[in-house]
């Protein structure tokens, strides 16, 4: 496991495991924090196109507040997901999570997964 980055209100830290390429953030997403998260985002995502499972999962379940730049580094990592034929997958259970991307419809697109074992085990999607 990489060594968490510490960015006072936002901690991030990167595993890479048999299965996936896992990102556990702790604390609080909003516009001062979500440049951070985006670029660890991002690197999980080249990282995990030469990793032979091609997954990151995102784990969000140590996150207290999610605000909408929050969500737009989720879109971003996805999208970028996409372009390297890597799957994305979320693991979210709170509300200070889930909440937002409810109420904005976008848990179509993210698709928020119980646990990390659900995220890894879920079956490949297409979009």
């Amino acid at each position: 496991m990489t060594a968490p980055e510490r960015m006072g209100l936002l901690d991030i830290e990167q595993d890479v495991r048999d299965a996936a390429v896992v990102v556990c953030a702790h604390g609080e997403v909003d516009t001062s924090t979500a440049d951070a998260l985006t670029g660890a985002l991002e690197n999980a995502v080249v990282e995990a196109a030469a990793h032979p499972a091609r997954l990151v999962v995102l784990d969000l379940n140590g996150i207290v507040y999610f605000g909408s730049a929050g969500l737009n580094a989720l879109l971003t990592c996805c999208e970028l997901g996409d372009a390297k034929g890597v799957a994305v997958r979320l693991v979210a259970t709170t509300p200070e999570v889930l909440r937002p991307i409810e109420v904005t419809r976008l848990d179509s697109v993210l698709r928020p997964y119980p646990s990390l074992d659900d995220a890894v085990a879920a079956p490949e999607e297409r979009r």
